[in-house]
């Protein structure tokens, strides 16, 4: 039995660190994986959290929502996150069965394909991990990964050995539907938040803080939005520590509306392009 090492890193520290000459889009891509981070920041400002509690389940199999990566002027690619009509049991619960794909596009999967897919099993009660799967592929650099949770043991088990980890533990998918699932009433501005995940087996703080509410115009609407500040590590990646934000609509589906970050060279952004299934209206402003 291992103990899971902590490693106190800022985004862009070591998610981001480029590979040549696909820097640029091996950074849309951890863009990507970091919008599944970015609300599990309201796990920990939720009453309920000691427990692993939840308000109420925010959606429904069937739903899709799909993303549109923009670096600069240039088309970067797609991303898409999906709840299968899948009913699998695991320790004797049934589970929704996540999907989340992010795919190169354009001039960029010329010289430097991404194939990314990420899969999650959380109890369809409790919204805890079982059974997390990753498949990256990004310009022939490939991650192939498999975790087994065990919940009532506080373990998880990988490819290379089984490891002790901290009560509620997320995978990065599985807390992107946890965190929907709770309240947002109790947040003020200016809260902030470390972030815990299990990712190459190893655990993964970060921090997170809330800074308002703003109305969002994009090419698909204008969006009532939530809006978050990620803290990163100037000077790497970033202009400054507080070079991405993301806008999270303000309804009970939570889902995120836009991401966008100031980069060393250029700017990168992620819109929401498409919806369907969703449990609740989304915050549409009409005109």
């Amino acid at each position: 039995m291992k103990d899971s090492k902590k490693i106190k890193i800022y985004f862009g520290d070591t998610l981001s660190q480029g590979r040549g000459q696909g820097e640029g889009l091996n950074t849309i891509s951890k863009f990507l994986l970091f919008l599944l981070y970015s609300i599990f920041f309201l796990a920990k400002n939720s009453n309920s959290q000691e427990a692993c509690g939840i308000d109420k389940v925010n959606f429904k199999r069937g739903e899709r929502i799909e993303y549109h990566v923009k670096y600069m002027w240039m088309d970067g690619g797609t991303a898409v996150l999906s709840i299968t009509n899948e009913e699998k049991t695991y320790y004797g619960k049934k589970t929704f069965h996540m999907i989340g794909t992010g795919n190169s596009e354009g001039m960029f999967d010329w010289f430097f394909k991404v194939r990314d897919k990420y899969e999650s099993y959380i109890d369809q009660e409790t919204i805890i991990p079982y059974d997390f799967i990753r498949r990256v592929d990004e310009g022939g650099y490939k991650i192939e990964q498999d975790v087994l949770f065990n919940q009532t043991t506080n373990t998880a088990v990988s490819r290379k050995g089984t490891y002790n980890v901290p009560n509620c533990i997320q995978d990065i998918f599985s807390a992107f539907y946890y965190s929907r699932c709770l309240n947002y009433d109790t947040l003020k501005i200016g809260d902030a938040a470390d972030i815990v995940t299990f990712l190459d087996d190893e655990i993964y703080p970060m921090k997170i803080r809330y800074v308002g509410d703003e109305i969002l115009k994009t090419g698909l609407g204008s969006f009532k939005c939530q809006k978050f500040m990620p803290m990163v590590q100037e000077g790497r990646l970033f202009k400054d520590k507080e070079g991405m934000t993301i806008w999270m609509s303000a309804d009970k589906n939570h889902i995120p509306i836009r991401l966008q970050a100031d980069l060393l060279v250029g700017a990168i952004k992620i819109d929401l392009t498409c919806y369907s299934g969703l449990l609740y209206p989304i915050a549409e402003v009409k005109k």
